[in-house]
């Protein structure tokens, strides 16, 4: 089982490649719609991430996936120009989900 990213930053397509995850960079609906569709129907894909941005250009595909899939889990992760978060978003978003204080 492996991770996947669908990214439109080359940037974190990058950081995430020497991280050993693999993924791929498109910046149009119907690349998004293909990557989304590709990553779940690969067998071996067991985590979906998937840039906010990106996410909120198919939201009908990836809405269903994180509701009900068993696989992939999809994640949407903040990409470093997205700007409808709180300055400590992130770190807020650990300490929901581990419940540690950073």
């Amino acid at each position: 089982m492996k991770y996947f990213v669908i990214t439109d930053s080359t940037d974190t397509q990058v950081g995430l490649r020497l991280a050993g995850i693999e993924g791929v960079v498109v910046r149009e609906e119907s690349q998004v719609r293909s990557a989304v569709e590709a990553a779940a129907a690969d067998p071996e894909i067991a985590v979906l991430l998937i840039t906010e941005k990106l996410a909120a250009l198919c939201g009908d595909l990836i809405i269903p996936m994180k509701q009900s899939a068993q696989r992939p889990l999809v994640v949407e992760i903040p990409d470093r120009h997205s700007a409808g978060r709180s300055p400590d978003s992130i770190t807020r978003y650990i300490r929901e989900a581990i419940g540690v204080k950073l």
